[in-house]
């Protein structure tokens, strides 16, 4: 099956995953960048991430091309901010139509909790569609654990 990985990383942890899960699938990946880069560190990071998503913003992103014809599934892959998928992911959803013939999955990184309102937040921004496969992840990329990539192989398995 054809996949296409969309994905949004600020700190790295979205990006490692979604290229592990790339290369067990052979998926293609699109990472999102929104035009106005949100603040990396300190308490601007979390003030203006957590507005951001919390107001459902829809930020402008770089421009990208997707050829919708060559795929099947699509797997969204975010970091949680305030319990709420990432503004970026928020505006690709709202611009992609298409995506309501697809077969939709998501993973989440986070490091403390919130992955599980994340998804039925897509969910609901999916009107309609549902996910066939979810997966959280605390913080892989700076806290690397065995558990992660058995998970990672899990999530890859039931989507293939």
């Amino acid at each position: 099956m054809n996949t296409l990985i969309v994905y949004y990383s600020l700190e790295g942890n979205t990006d490692f995953v979604a290229k592990k899960i790339a290369d067990k699938l052979q998926a293609d990946l699109l990472r999102l960048v929104p035009v106005k880069k949100y603040p990396e560190k300190g308490f601007a990071k979390f003030f203006w991430g957590g507005k951001s998503a919390m107001m459902a913003e829809t930020p402008e992103l770089e421009p990208y091309s997707v050829d919708w014809n060559s795929y099947e599934q699509v797997i969204f892959g975010f970091p949680v901010w305030a319990s709420n998928i990432t503004p970026p992911l928020r505006t690709f959803i709202r611009d992609n139509h298409e995506l309501k013939e697809k077969r939709l999955a998501a993973f989440a990184c986070q490091s403390g909790k919130g992955a599980e309102q994340a998804f039925k937040k897509l969910t609901d921004t999916l009107e309609g569609n549902t996910l066939t496969a979810t997966l959280i992840l605390f913080d892989p990329k700076v806290k690397p654990k065995d558990e992660n990539e058995v998970s990672i192989q899990e999530f890859c398995d039931s989507l293939s």
